[in-house]
């Protein structure tokens, strides 16, 4: 469970770089003015920002349950097949829903994606308790 938590850390670092990147470039070219991030309010800003920033908070949502599910796995020494497979899955689930959100963010694709993690931490929260029996 660690490695597939430790790329989750290394998706959230990936997000992050492209959220500061876009919010650099934007102040770099005249599009938003480094005033406007201190409290996140102001005129509009490119979609770039908001989606970047969206997508690395989205990092703390969904993922939180990820990692309290896999810490547990860990601290109580249950070793399970079918967790470290769908702690995998969650993991490309998540990196897949990160692309579609800062690429061509197609609503659908990006839901069926997050739907997809959602069932696999739901699945690794039930197989938790059922090998902990």
């Amino acid at each position: 469970m660690l490695y597939p938590m430790a790329a989750m850390v290394l998706l959230l670092v990936l997000v992050g770089l492209v959220a500061v990147k876009a919010r650099f470039g934007s102040v770099k070219r005249g599009e938003v003015s480094a005033k406007y991030f201190r409290l996140m309010e102001g005129k509009s800003v490119p979609d770039v920002i908001t989606k970047s920033t969206r997508s690395f908070n989205n990092q703390f949502e969904l993922p939180v349950l990820f990692y309290v599910v896999c810490t547990l796995y860990i601290s109580l020494g249950i070793n399970s097949d079918i967790g470290v497979a769908f702690a995998w899955a969650f993991v490309v689930s998540r990196y897949i829903h990160a692309y579609i959100h800062l690429s061509y963010n197609y609503v659908i694709h990006r839901m069926l994606s997050f739907w997809a993690g959602f069932i696999c931490v739901l699945v690794l929260w039930i197989n938790l308790l059922i090998q902990q029996s």
